[in-house]
């Protein structure tokens, strides 16, 4: 089966380029399978975790907004934001994660839908980075290979 060409760019670089089997994003009306073949079309984005397979690799981004642009044979991706699982500092977006929480608790009614998304947002990066260091922590056995 032909694979589908993926470009996902971000205003300050290209996030990645090549060839892969499927693309799970999140779109504004719920998540968004797309394979090859896929009919066209183009859509919004939200916060959440863009991710990408390729055999037996899987790539996942954390995306906070943009467009989407499928063809049958490719996708792009113009993300507001976006950032490689590998690349998410935890301590950072945990700190990020308790400033909105304390900000919701002391924020005006007309900022707590701002601050909602600022949560949103850290939250999304801490469950992409973590999620990627647990796959990665993951002992692999061999087949046949005694486990116990």
């Amino acid at each position: 089966m032909a694979g589908l060409n993926l470009t996902i760019v971000s205003p300050e670089e290209k996030l990645y380029s090549g060839e892969v089997d499927i693309v799970l994003a999140p779109g504004v009306e719920g998540q968004l399978g797309i394979m090859p073949h896929h009919a066209p079309l183009i859509t919004r984005l939200s916060i959440g975790e863009l991710k990408v397979r390729t055999g037996d690799e899987e790539y996942a981004f954390a995306i906070h907004g943009g467009f989407m642009h499928v063809l049958p044979d490719e996708v792009i991706v113009l993300a507001d934001v976006a950032e490689r699982a590998e690349e998410i500092d935890i301590e950072r977006a945990e700190a990020a994660r308790q400033r909105a929480l304390e900000m919701l608790e002391k924020a005006p009614p007309e900022e707590r839908r701002l601050t909602r998304i600022m949560l949103r947002r850290s939250a999304v990066r801490l469950k992409v980075a973590r999620k990627r260091r647990r796959r990665r922590r993951r002992p692999s056995f061999k087949q046949g290979e005694d486990v116990g």
